[in-house]
């Protein structure tokens, strides 16, 4: 009961990126490329912040497993300033440096398309870290609903802002790509202020208000916050900016290439963050027990963690392998790209238990508060071995985009394996 609305609410982060791109692709195979250019770049400054703010939540839990109800109050302060502080940076630095897409040697008609696109995806992350704060303080509480439901209305009014921007409905001017960006900025907006108001104003929350002012902001717990979000954005860094790199790569082969890699991507990265549904919710239950000093039930919600991740993602790559032809014809009429998209997704399918296993291996990992070596793991199996792998496959042995994938396939069953390995003896360690 936990896990689903989590999952819910994580899904609705990639729908924007799935509904962008199929929307985008029916205006041409050029724009699609656009947008996958666009979002691979993104998605690092994404999960960078994501990563920051997915430490309030094992904090919390484990304060509430203490009834420390002090230190949540100042946790929901502490959060709410640091992910705001870190959104605004986060927009400035990659304003600043979308010009320099340039020197990836990406088809020019592909960048000229991508940078005012993504401009307005970084300026989105301003709210998209304000909901967060308040998501991940809500989901520390294990009240994790709230942001299902408001995730789903921001992507309905996601695809409705598509339309209508995008074709160019109600008076406005079709504006294509930027207007996918423009949808997403506005949905994001709303996000935050419905998070923002459910948490501000729901008596539930009540007694955690009280240190809701400038004079309580804390050092110490934004240190804390920090000390423990930056090593699961770098890890998350790591291993997304892995897949963003192999994008690139995808880029040097041309445009169709690109716009295949996007089809199955996007299909991948649903099925992805619906298991960091599950993943989020290992956080919290390890989290929670870890706090009590119940060390057993503490691995027992671990372990059960990664079945519910493997069987989730087995039941996906046999719906991909089934979807392979009929899937990439949602995106695009080009004959070419969907023949190219449906091979890919063969690949996506053979690596989607690896990748449940990894992403609740993190998960249930963080909840242990244990978060350098898995960074380190994530370094190593994607851009030691994953990466190099998929370039010699490609490019060296003439694999093309199948190369860059296989590499993908790697480096993600390397790190499931040495993830999984780290929770059994880590809890083990604890629980005797």
């Amino acid at each position: 009961m936990l896990a689903y609305p989590v999952v819910l609410s994580q899904l609705g982060h990639i729908m924007v990126s799935v509904v962008d791109s199929m929307m985008v692709g029916q205006i041409g195979t050029v724009p699609l490329a656009a947008a996958s250019l666009g979002n691979s770049i993104f998605t690092i400054t994404l999960v960078f912040g994501l990563g920051v703010s997915y430490s309030i939540t094992p904090l919390i839990a484990a304060a509430d497993g203490r009834r420390n109800y002090t230190r949540i109050s100042l946790l929901l302060l502490n959060g709410l300033f640091s992910n705001l502080l870190l959104g605004i940076l986060l927009f400035i630095a990659g304003y600043f440096f979308s010009p320099y897409i340039t020197w990836l040697n990406q088809p020019e008609e592909v960048v000229r398309q991508a940078i005012p696109y993504i401009n307005i995806l970084f300026l989105s992350m301003v709210p998209l870290m304000v909901f967060q704060a308040f998501r991940q303080f809500a989901e520390g509480l294990s009240l994790t609903k709230q942001a299902m439901y408001i995730s789903v209305i921001a992507n309905g009014l996601n695809v409705v802002l598509n339309y209508i921007f995008i074709y160019g409905k109600l008076g406005f001017e079709p504006m294509g790509l930027v207007g996918a960006g423009w949808a997403t900025l506005i949905s994001r907006i709303i996000m935050a202020l419905m998070m923002g108001g459910y948490v501000l104003y729901a008596k539930r929350f009540a007694a955690f208000h009280r240190f809701l002012t400038f004079r309580h902001l804390s050092f110490v717990h934004m240190y804390h916050i920090f000390r423990l979000g930056l090593p699961i954005s770098g890890q998350m860094v790591f291993e997304m900016g892995a897949f963003s790199f192999s994008a690139i790569m995808i880029g040097w082969l041309g445009a169709r290439e690109l716009a295949a890699h996007q089809i199955a991507i996007n299909v991948a990265s649903v099925t992805y963050m619906m298991a960091s549904g599950i993943a989020a919710a290992a956080t919290i239950r390890v989290g929670n027990q870890k706090g009590l000093r119940n060390y057993r039930a503490m691995q027992v919600a671990g372990t059960s963690s990664f079945v519910m991740g493997v069987l989730f993602m087995m039941i996906s790559g046999l719906l991909m392998i089934a979807g392979k032809n009929f899937i990439p014809s949602l995106y695009l009429d080009d004959q070419v790209v969907i023949e190219l998209a449906s091979t890919l997704l063969i690949i996506a399918a053979l690596f989607q238990i690896s990748d449940g296993v990894q992403v609740v291996g993190l998960g249930a990992l963080r909840g242990l508060e244990d978060v350098r070596i898995p960074g380190l793991i994530s370094l190593v199996a994607y851009w030691v071995i994953g990466l190099p792998v998929g370039y010699i496959l490609c490019f060296k042995l003439d694999f093309g985009v199948h190369g860059v994938w296989t590499g993908l396939l790697v480096g993600l069953s390397v790190a499931a394996i040495l993830l999984f390995w780290r929770f059994k003896m880590l809890s083990s360690r604890l629980s005797k």
